[in-house]
């Protein structure tokens, strides 16, 4: 693997990580969010130190060759002890029984990292390796036990949480279940990565050289497996505010062909008022000038809404349309045809007359109803084959009289 392959990724959950400090800051007694916290950061120190010009650097900065090995073991043990804390935390339960299996965890792998570093300093590790120090060091003994014990943990920590994660999908939906199917991936990758190095070592001790396994399938696995799991984490998380993200920019363009036509006509929105929201301007604030628009354009247009022609295209709805739908169409060619016919001459607002007599715009209030689910499917069927065929049906409106010349 090149340097970028482990900095790149190091870089990305370091910002991660930065955006995840307010949250910290504002709930640190909440366990589930320092837990988060403290994988984006192990996650983010580990693709670091495991980069080999770091460790060509820390080995040359401590001046004890293959210090590097212990310090990523130690932190990849930490990574593991965080997903199986952050899985029992998340899954949450009773309360007694979450912080027991905590305590628990947290307890054994205390117990592994700190064994780590007492089993390099009781080895013999005099040669630097920058890349196969699992294989080239596999038969001596005290490294052979750390190497076991880093690999073990590790084991163990992608069995369990697969395990876990598993058996939780199969009981959750939406963007928990997605996390989760994200995070058994992870797990997967550094089962796999386990089992990769493992094969290499059990090879050295039978005299095989599989050492491959160990210095060019092992690392990409891992490196995935560590990014994998941590957006597993952090999809549940950051899934329902991009999930309302792009439902609002989805909602405000769904709009648009309303806000077009009523923007186009005598009684149409302020353009002004529209082109005064500033280029940043997030969807919600967007949608929500909009929307108000929408509802000015239509009350100001509520003198020219002829509900003759709501009945009419209402009465020419095929019988197997739905209820909903044809009384959207009625409604729609109401609103097209009060906002396309010709201004009145001289009068800005005539008096109403015939079927302008209020009872359009109390059927379009009736129509649309609290939300604005109504007017999305009103937007969605202004143009629509069957709103130009209600209004084929619909009467023309009035011409203007023409002015007699004098005689």
């Amino acid at each position: 693997m090149r340097s970028t392959d482990y900095y790149l990724p190091a870089a990305a959950l370091t910002i991660a990580f930065a955006a995840k400090l307010p949250s910290l800051r504002h709930n640190w007694r909440d366990p589930l969010v320092r837990c988060v916290c403290f994988l984006v950061f192990t996650a983010a120190i580990c693709f670091f130190f495991a980069a080999p010009p770091t460790i060509t650097a820390v080995n040359r900065i401590t001046g004890v060759p293959n210090f590097s090995g212990p310090l990523v073991y130690v932190i990849m043990g930490s990574f593991s002890c965080a997903c199986l804390v952050l899985v029992v935390n998340w899954r949450g339960g009773p309360e007694d029984r979450v912080r027991r299996s905590s305590r628990t965890w947290l307890a054994l792998y205390a117990v592994v990292i700190t064994a780590l570093p007492v089993l390099f300093a009781l080895g013999d590790a005099p040669e630097e390796r920058l890349r196969d120090l699992d294989t080239y060091y596999a038969t001596t003994p005290y490294i052979r036990e750390m190497i076991i014990t880093y690999l073990g943990a590790h084991l163990v920590s992608a069995v369990v949480t697969t395990s876990m994660c598993l058996r939780w999908a199969r009981a959750v939906t939406g963007w928990l279940r997605a996390g989760l199917i994200v995070l058994v991936a992870g797990f997967g990758l550094n089962l796999a990565f386990a089992v990769t190095k493992l094969s290499a070592v059990v090879a050295r001790w039978t005299g095989r050289d599989w050492d491959h396994l160990s210095t060019t399938v092992a690392p990409p696995i891992v490196a995935l497996g560590g990014f994998v799991v941590t957006c597993g984490f952090l999809l549940p998380l950051v899934g329902p505010r991009l999930g309302a993200l792009a439902g609002g920019w989805t909602t405000y363009l769904r709009l648009g062909r309303l806000w077009k036509l009523l923007n186009s006509t005598r009684g149409g929105t302020d353009t002004a008022f529209h082109s005064a929201i500033p280029w940043w301007a997030d969807a919600d604030m967007r949608l929500t000038v909009r929307e108000t628009g929408i509802h000015d354009a239509l009350l100001r247009l509520h003198p020219r809404l002829d509900d003759g022609v709501r009945r009419r295209a209402l009465d020419a709805a095929p019988a197997a349309a739905r209820p909903e739908t044809a009384n959207a169409v009625a409604v729609a060619a109401m609103i097209r045809h009060a906002a396309e016919a010709p201004e009145p001459g001289g009068d800005p607002a005539p008096e109403p007359r015939g079927d302008h007599d209020g009872a359009g715009a109390d059927a379009l209030a009736e129509f649309l109803g609290p939300g604005r689910r109504r007017l999305l499917l009103l937007s969605k069927v202004l143009t629509s084959s069957a709103v130009n065929a209600a209004l084929s049906v619909a009467p023309e409106p009035p011409a203007r009289p023409e002015s007699r010349s004098a005689s």
